[in-house]
C-alpha cells in the first residue's frame, strides 16, 4: 500500500478535477488526483471501434462556453465545425417526414406559432436567472414546486407545441421526462446556455469539435500533471476533520489539507466517510440523480444523406431517436451519424435483446434518412447507465423542489471537503465548460484560504 502526502488529493480525473489539480499544482501546491478508471477523462471518452474513432461521451463546443474555448487554445488543439449545409428533417404527430431550413420545426402555422410564443416567454423567464444561484428568484419555489410539463400543460392545449419545446430540455439536455423536473430546474439549463433560444438553435449549442476528440483536453491536463495522476484507484475512504484529511483508496493513502470530490453527485455516497457527512448532505444527495440517455453511433461508407441535400440534422419528440446529427470526424471520407434515445425509450429499448434494440433504433434513424440508415459497417451504443463511475448521463439535477432548497448548498464545502464537477456548475451547466469552470473556482477557493 502506497502512503504519500499532498497539499491537496483530487478525487476524480475528469476535466473538472484536472483542472482544478492544473490551477494549484501552477500556484505551488502539491497535488495528487485519483481516478478510478484505467483512463482519464470521465464522461469525456473517444475510443476507436472496429476502426472508427467514435466519441463515446460529451463532444461539442459552443460559442458562449469561454472556460472550455480558453483551455482548447492553452492546450493547442484545434476544433473544425459540425457539418450543417443543407436542410434539417422533423417527423410530426401525424407521422409526416418533412425537410426544413432554420430553427422552427415545420409545423401547422397555429403551432408554430405557440412555440413562437413558448420560447420567447421562457426566454424572459431565464433573463432573470442567474444560473449560479437560481434559488434566489423571488418565484424560485414556485417555479420549482411545478413540474415542466405542468407548466407548459398550464400556458398551452397544443400538444404538438408542448412536446416540441419539451424536446429541448427533457430529451435533449436533462434526459428525463418532463413530469420529473421542475421548471426552475428548466430555466437553470437554458440560463446555463445564456438563453432558451440557444437550446433550440442547434447550430449554436453543437458548433464546434476537437479534432482528435474532445477527451484529448483532459489527456492533456493528466500529461501536465505527469506522476501526481493516479489510475485504478477507486477512493473507499474519506477521513475528514479539522487537522486535514486521510483518503483511502484500493492501492493507496494519500493525507493532505483537503480533498475535492470530482466526481458526478450521485457517486459521493459510494465513499465511506469518517465522520459522516452532515444531515444537509445526507438529505441533499438523496434527491440529486441522473438522467438516461444512449447515444448511437452509425458509420457508413459515406455521407450518403449529404447528397440528398441533407444536413443530418433530425428531429422528433415521436421518434425513438428523438435527435441525430452529421457526426462526420474531421477529415474523414466516412460518414458518421450520432442519434440519442432518452428517458423512457431508453428504458424501453433496454428490455429488448441487442439484436432488436439495433435494429428499432437503425428503424428509427431511417425514416429520418432513409433505408440506407439500416446498413451501417460500424454501429456502437454508448450506455453510459451502465458506466459503473457515472451511473447515467449527462448530469445530475434534482427532483421537484431540490433545486431551491438545496442547490445553495451544493457548493458549500464541509471543512476540508470541496465539490467540484459540471453537475454543479451554473454556467456550463452539464457540460465540459461547466466542469472547467467550477474546477477553477474551487481551486481559487482553496488557495484563497
Amino acid at each position: 500500500m502506497t502512503d504519500i502526502e499532498r497539499d491537496v488529493v483530487v478525487i476524480g480525473a475528469g476535466a473538472s478535477g484536472l483542472t482544478a489539480a492544473n490551477e494549484l499544482k501552477k500556484a505551488g501546491l502539491s497535488v495528487a488526483v485519483l481516478e478510478a478508471r484505467d483512463r482519464v477523462g470521465g464522461r469525456l471518452w473517444t475510443e476507436t471501434i472496429d476502426g472508427a474513432m467514435l466519441e463515446l461521451g460529451g463532444q461539442w463546443v459552443s460559442p458562449d462556453q469561454d472556460a472550455l474555448i480558453e483551455t482548447i487554445d492553452d492546450l493547442g488543439l484545434e476544433t473544425y465545425s459540425r457539418y450543417r449545409e443543407g436542410k434539417s428533417v422533423y417527423i410530426g404527430r401525424d407521422g409526416e417526414r418533412r425537410e426544413f431550413e432554420g430553427e422552427i420545426f415545420p409545423v401547422a402555422p397555429e403551432t408554430e406559432k405557440v412555440m413562437v410564443d413558448l420560447i420567447e416567454k421562457l426566454d424572459a423567464l431565464v433573463a432573470e436567472i442567474d444560473p449560479d444561484r437560481p434559488w434566489d428568484h423571488p418565484d424560485a419555489r414556485a417555479l420549482d414546486a411545478i413540474s415542466f410539463e405542468s407548466w407548459l400543460a398550464r400556458e398551452t392545449d397544443d400538444e404538438e407545441a408542448r412536446e416540441n419545446i419539451a424536446l429541448f430540455i427533457a430529451g435533449a439536455m436533462l434526459t428525463k421526462p418532463p413530469h420529473a423536473f421542475s421548471t426552475l430546474q428548466a430555466l437553470l439549463m437554458a440560463a446555463s446556455a445564456g438563453s432558451f433560444s440557444h437550446l433550440v438553435d442547434a447550430d449554436f449549442i453543437l458548433d464546434k469539435r476537437v479534432v482528435g476528440g474532445l477527451q484529448r483536453v483532459p489527456i492533456l491536463l493528466a500529461e501536465r500533471l505527469g506522476d501526481d495522476v493516479f489510475l485504478g484507484q477507486p477512493v473507499r475512504t474519506v477521513q475528514w476533520g479539522d487537522s486535514g484529511v486521510t483518503v483511502i483508496a484500493d492501492g493507496m493513502t494519500v493525507r493532505a489539507r483537503r480533498v475535492i470530490l470530482a466526481v458526478p453527485p450521485v457517486l459521493l455516497t459510494r465513499i465511506s466517510y469518517e465522520p459522516p457527512l452532515p444531515r444537509l448532505q445526507h438529505q441533499m444527495h438523496q434527491h440529486l440523480s441522473m438522467g438516461f440517455v444512449i447515444k448511437v453511433h452509425a458509420v457508413y461508407e459515406t455521407p450518403f444523406w449529404r447528397d440528398k441535400g441533407l444536413s443530418g440534422t433530425a428531429f422528433s419528440p415521436y421518434e425513438l431517436s428523438h435527435e441525430a446529427y452529421d457526426n462526420s470526424n474531421h477529415e474523414d471520407p466516412h460518414g458518421t451519424l450520432v442519434g440519442f434515445v432518452s428517458d423512457r425509450h431508453a428504458d424501453d429499448v433496454f428490455r429488448l435483446s441487442a439484436e432488436e434494440r439495433k435494429a428499432r433504433i437503425l428503424e428509427s434513424l431511417s425514416h429520418y434518412y432513409g433505408d440506407e440508415a439500416t446498413n451501417p459497417i460500424v454501429y456502437y451504443e454508448s450506455d453510459w447507465g451502465s458506466e459503473e463511475w457515472t451511473r447515467g448521463a449527462y448530469a445530475a439535477s434534482f427532483d421537484l423542489g431540490g433545486l431551491s432548497r438545496w442547490g445553495g448548498d451544493l457548493r458549500v464545502p464541509v471543512g476540508p471537503l470541496y465539490l467540484s464537477c459540471s453537475d454543479v456548475a451554473g454556467k456550463g451547466y452539464q457540460h465540459v465548460d461547466g466542469a472547467i469552470r467550477v474546477g477553477r473556482e474551487v481551486a481559487a477557493q482553496i488557495l484563497a484560504e
